[in-house]
């Protein structure tokens, strides 16, 4: 087997079951290998069963300490040999970003299920695919992991879909992305946020990082907590109650609203100027032309903000211990930027950890 494809098969952690019966009692009813009671708690919270307001999501995300979830729920038929149970969901828990991977796994072992009212089947399957990165049956489908690139899941979201909502006030939230800052986006749909969310980080690609997306969080003080433990995020809810909540952003969208507000502490170190003028302008030309696709857009963005990157680089000289790239502030002075500019690249240079300690 490929080295490759041994380290996809090695990002699955685990996957469980959750039932509703027929009195509406919600219980976990089986796992493999075992969990936790708290990570248990949580996607039992995550899954929308347990919710009063009985709407029913076929497929949720997001993140916890690090461990991506992935749940599929369904109504079960009347068909179905499960003739106590009125919905279930699967979860799956994994090491990566990936939700069309994960989605596409869990309505398989959905099938199964339905088909085979036991988890051994679907036990077997899961085995398959952590082993050999491969399922296959005739009647629920086959599943092949390396299928779904993880590129693939970076790429997914539309920027463009942000830009024609939010147009010039994009650059708000790619300059709080750069400098690692506190994004919490709101809407009541939980489908909104998600597709919201995922896509921010692809507004800054050099770094290539989805660990900073929570996509899924509720103002719980454990989530909170592991949340807060996170230098820079992208944090969704669907509870408006966490409007009320300064210390947990440093940036709130209001999705449903279309309104995107700086804390005020926060207001000093997003400050814009003509470079942020320049940075918006791209993005929404970029963004606006029916021509691009979404990658030739990311890219346009990721080069520009390789650009700025190249502004800082005069003024960086190598550290003392020789380690690491450390900004010059007197050589960043000496060459007069405007404010905001001089402002804005000593922010990033902290959010880069280039500033000398």
């Amino acid at each position: 087997m490929a080295a490759a494809e041994v380290a996809d098969t090695q990002l699955m952690l685990g996957v469980g079951l959750i039932e509703k019966d027929t009195n509406g009692e919600v219980l976990w009813v089986w796992c493999y290998p075992s969990t936790t009671a708290t990570l248990r708690n949580l996607l039992l919270r995550k899954c929308c069963l347990t919710d009063e307001n009985k709407l029913l999501h076929p497929f949720v995300f997001g993140q916890y300490r690090r461990t991506w979830f992935y749940i599929t729920t369904i109504e079960v038929p009347d068909s179905s040999i499960l003739k106590k149970v009125t919905h279930f969901s699967i979860v799956l828990t994994a090491k990566d970003f990936n939700p069309e991977k994960y989605a596409a796994f869990t309505r398989i072992l959905c099938r199964m299920y339905l088909k085979h009212g036991s988890p051994v089947k679907m036990m077997e399957s899961y085995i398959a695919v952590l082993t050999k990165g491969i399922c296959q049956s005739e009647e629920n489908g086959s599943f092949l992991s390396k299928d779904f690139d993880a590129r693939k899941a970076y790429l997914a979201g539309s920027i463009k879909d942000i830009v024609s909502q939010f147009g010039m006030e994009t650059v708000i939230l790619h300059t709080a992305l750069m400098l690692k800052k506190r994004i919490v986006v709101y809407h009541p749909k939980i489908e909104a946020v998600q597709e919201f969310t995922r896509t921010l980080p692809a507004l800054v690609w050099h770094r290539q990082d989805w660990t900073i997306l929570h996509s899924y969080v509720h103002l719980n003080a454990d989530e909170l907590e592991a949340l807060q433990m996170c230098t820079g995020y992208v944090a969704g809810f669907v509870d408006l109650e966490v409007s009320n909540r300064p210390d947990l952003y440093d940036v709130f969208v209001n999705l449903a609203e279309s309104e995107i507000t700086i804390a005020p502490l926060a207001k000093e170190a997003m400050a814009m100027g003509k470079l942020h003028k320049e940075m918006g302008q791209l993005i929404v030309q970029s963004a606006e032309d029916p021509e691009k696709s979404e990658s030739q857009v990311i890219q346009d963005i990721a080069l520009k903000t390789r650009e700025i990157f190249t502004n800082l680089a005069p003024f960086s000289e190598v550290s003392a211990d020789g380690e690491k790239r450390v900004l010059n502030l007197e050589a960043l002075k000496q060459k007069r930027f405007p404010p905001a500019t001089e402002n804005f690249l000593r922010h990033l240079a902290a959010a880069e950890q280039m500033l000398k300690i």
